[in-house]
C-alpha cells in the first residue's frame, strides 16, 4: 500500500509527544541520570483492526549549525536493529508515561476539576439542585489534591523523582494547560473528534462514528457517556424548564463565573468557554464535569499498575540515549546490547519505588462509591421523578457492565480478546477494594 493510499483510507495513526517534550529537552538531558527524546510513533491499522508500529522518530533539539538531531527507526531486520528498536520503543513509552501522568491524569482530571468544586462550595447552597447533583462527584477530590501537592507533585517529590522530566514536570503540565487544554473538548465525543479518532455522525447512537471500531476505551466510554448525558438532561430539564430559569439563578451563574474567571483565570478570556444561557448549555457542562470526575479519571488511573507496573515494558524514565556509531559507548552496546538496554532503564531502586507508588494509587478504597450508586438518596426524596431517573440510570449502568463483559469475550474484537490480549476492564463500573484494574468511582478519590 502506498503512503498516499494509507492516508486516504485512514490507515495511519500517530502517537505524537514531539511538541510537549522538545522545548524542555535541553534542560531534561542536562539532569543527571535523565535522557529523553521528543518522540513520534506511526502505527498502521491492519485488516484485523489492530495497530502495528511501523516507524519511530526520535528528535533532539538543534545542535551545531541549527540542524535538529533526528533519528527514524523502523521495525528490525537484524539483531542490532532489534535492540535499537527496543530502545526506541522504550523512549516512546517513557514519553507516554510522562504525558499520561502530567497531562492526562493530573492536569485534565485532578487539577482542572478543582476550580469547579471550590466554586460550588463557595457559591451554591447545599440545597441547590445542581450542588446536590454534583456532590457525589466532588467527594474527597480536594483532599486527595492537597495530599498530591505534599508528596506527589511537590518539588523533589515522587513525580519529579520517578519521571524523566524531573523538576520540569510541572512546567510541562502548565505548558499543556496553556497551549492545549480546552474545556469544550473534555467531553468524550468532542475529545475523540479532536484527536481524529471519530467523526461527527448524528445517525450513530452516540452522535459519532469511530475511525477504529474496535477501540475499547472509546466504545465502552461512549456507553457511559450517553448514560450520564441522559440522566443530566432529565435532571436539568426538571429543574430548569426554560432559559429564563437559567439566567435568573444567581447561585448557578455565580458558580460558573467563578469557576471560569477565578478558577481558570489564565484562560478566562478564551473564546471556547461554553456559555451558560440555556438548559442545553447547563446539561453539556454538567455532563462533561461528571464524565471527567468518574469514567475519565477511572480510565486514566486504575490501570496504572496493571499496565505500567512491569517497568521494562513502560519505563517512566530513561537514563541513556540510543547509541550512535560515533558514540564512544557504541562498542559496549555491540558487545552487550541487552546489558546496554537494561542500563538505560530505571535502576532497581527507582523501579521498585515507582511500582510501590502506582500500586497504591491504582487501588480502590473499601468505602468507594461507584457510578450508578448513591448511598444517600434522601436529599432527592421530595423529587420522585428525579429518584426514578436515577434508578433508571443505575439499571443502565448495570446493563453497560454486562455489555462490556460480553465484548471482552468476543473473539472478533482483537484488541480486547485473544491469546495474550488483556480484556479491557477499566470502564467496568463496579469493583472490589484494592488493585483490580476496573471500577468507575463517582469521584476522583485517589
Amino acid at each position: 500500500m502506498s503512503l498516499q493510499k494509507a492516508i486516504e483510507e485512514k490507515k495511519l495513526f500517530i502517537l505524537d509527544y514531539h511538541d510537549i517534550y522538545l522545548p524542555f529537552l535541553n534542560q531534561i538531558n542536562a539532569l543527571e541520570g535523565r535522557k529523553a527524546y521528543a518522540t513520534r510513533a506511526i502505527f498502521f491499522l491492519t485488516s484485523a483492526g489492530t495497530l502495528k508500529p511501523i516507524a519511530i522518530e526520535l528528535r533532539l533539539p538543534p545542535s551545531g549549525g541549527n540542524i535538529p538531531s533526528n533519528r527514524v527507526l523502523s521495525p528490525p531486520v537484524d539483531a542490532t536493529s532489534n535492540w535499537l528498536w527496543q530502545m526506541g520503543k522504550a523512549h516512546v513509552c517513557s514519553n507516554d508515561a510522562g504525558v499520561h501522568q502530567l497531562v492526562h491524569h493530573w492536569l485534565r482530571t485532578h487539577a482542572c476539576m478543582e476550580p469547579f468544586i471550590i466554586a460550588a462550595h463557595r457559591q451554591m447552597s447545599r440545597m441547590h439542585p445542581i450542588f446536590k447533583l454534583l456532590e457525589p462527584h466532588m467527594r474527597y477530590t480536594l483532599k486527595i489534591n492537597a495530599m498530591a501537592r505534599e508528596t506527589l507533585i511537590n518539588a523533589g517529590g515522587i513525580i519529579e523523582t520517578d519521571f524523566t522530566p524531573g523538576h520540569y514536570c510541572m512546567l510541562m503540565s502548565c505548558a499543556a494547560y496553556r497551549d492545549w487544554w480546552r474545556f469544550d473538548f473534555e467531553g468524550l465525543p468532542s475529545d475523540l473528534i479532536r484527536r481524529g479518532m471519530a467523526v461527527a455522525d448524528e445517525s450513530k447512537p452516540h452522535g459519532v462514528k469511530l475511525v477504529i471500531e474496535d477501540y475499547p476505551y472509546a466504545s465502552d466510554g461512549l456507553l457511559i457517556w450517553s448514560a450520564i448525558e441522559r440522566l443530566v438532561q432529565t435532571y436539568v430539564n426538571y429543574y430548569y424548564p426554560n432559559s429564563s430559569t437559567i439566567w435568573s439563578d444567581t447561585e448557578l451563574q455565580a458558580w460558573y463565573a467563578e469557576s471560569v474567571n477565578v478558577g481558570h483565570a489564565d484562560l478566562r478570556h478564551a473564546s471556547w468557554w461554553p456559555k451558560l444561557l440555556t438548559p442545553s448549555d447547563l446539561s453539556s457542562i454538567l455532563s462533561t464535569l461528571i464524565w471527567i470526575s468518574s469514567a475519565q479519571h477511572a480510565a486514566l488511573n486504575f490501570g496504572q499498575y496493571p499496565y505500567g507496573g512491569y517497568v521494562p515494558s513502560r519505563p517512566p524514565l530513561m537514563r541513556r540515549l540510543l547509541p550512535d556509531e560515533t558514540d564512544p559507548d557504541y562498542p559496549i552496546f555491540m558487545a552487550d546490547p541487552q546489558g546496554y538496554f537494561t542500563s538505560a532503564l530505571p535502576s532497581l531502586f527507582q523501579a521498585t519505588k515507582f511500582m510501590a507508588v502506582i500500586d497504591i494509587i491504582s487501588a480502590h478504597s473499601p468505602d468507594e462509591e461507584y457510578v450508578g450508586e448513591r448511598r444517600d438518596l434522601s436529599a432527592w426524596s421530595a423529587d420522585p421523578e428525579i429518584v426514578e431517573a436515577f434508578f433508571k440510570f443505575s439499571t443502565e449502568i448495570k446493563a453497560i457492565e454486562k455489555e462490556i463483559e460480553k465484548r471482552n469475550s468476543d473473539p472478533s474484537l482483537k484488541n480486547r480478546c485473544g491469546a495474550g490480549i488483556s480484556p479491557y476492564q477499566l470502564l467496568l463500573p463496579t469493583s472490589q477494594p484494592g488493585v483490580t484494574g476496573r471500577g468507575v468511582p463517582n469521584s476522583i478519590t485517589v
